[in-house]
């Protein structure tokens, strides 16, 4: 029986197909459920405490609201490849970039996330893939930007 054909506009040795999302998903679960968690404690010890006035009530809440709110920036980051270029997606930055910016995809040991050297001499951190929590699927989808880049860019990666 023959092999199953790949799906129209993709090589099976070249990257998956676009569009095509990177996060480090565990690390945002871990993230978002202790935020969560920390806000519905914080609340309840609120509600709890009988001597406390609605201001005092109010600065628990506010406060398990802006761990929640740290917690939900850190699991933002994310590197969404599309036909068009790549969007690294980092804590407070969004940068669009051409395919043909983007000369090397590098995950070296010891690297926190991937790093991209750009065509104007600067390198940016891509920290929708890190390998902190999820080794392994960190490899995995550097080498899939990776294979990426080499497709829809100009210059060869490495790394």
């Amino acid at each position: 029986m023959p092999a199953p054909a790949p799906e129209p506009g993709t090589d099976p040795g070249s990257g998956p197909g676009l569009p095509v999302t990177f996060r480090p998903a565990r690390t945002r679960v871990v993230l978002l459920s202790v935020g969560v968690a920390i806000l519905a404690t914080l609340t309840t010890v609120a509600m709890m405490l009988e001597g406390l006035g609605a201001g005092e009530r109010a600065s628990f809440v506010l406060t398990g609201l802006l761990f929640l709110g740290v917690l939900a920036l850190l699991s933002r980051p994310k590197v969404v490849a599309e036909e068009s270029g790549v969007t690294v997606v980092n804590l407070t930055t969004v940068r669009h970039l051409e395919w043909a910016e983007i000369i090397k995809v590098n995950l070296r040991p010891g690297d926190p996330w991937v790093l991209l050297d750009l065509a104007d001499g600067t390198t940016l951190p891509a920290m929708g893939i890190q390998p902190g929590v999820a080794k392994q699927q960190a490899v995995r989808d550097a080498k899939a930007l990776r294979a990426l880049a080499e497709r829809h860019g100009t210059g060869p990666s490495s790394g």
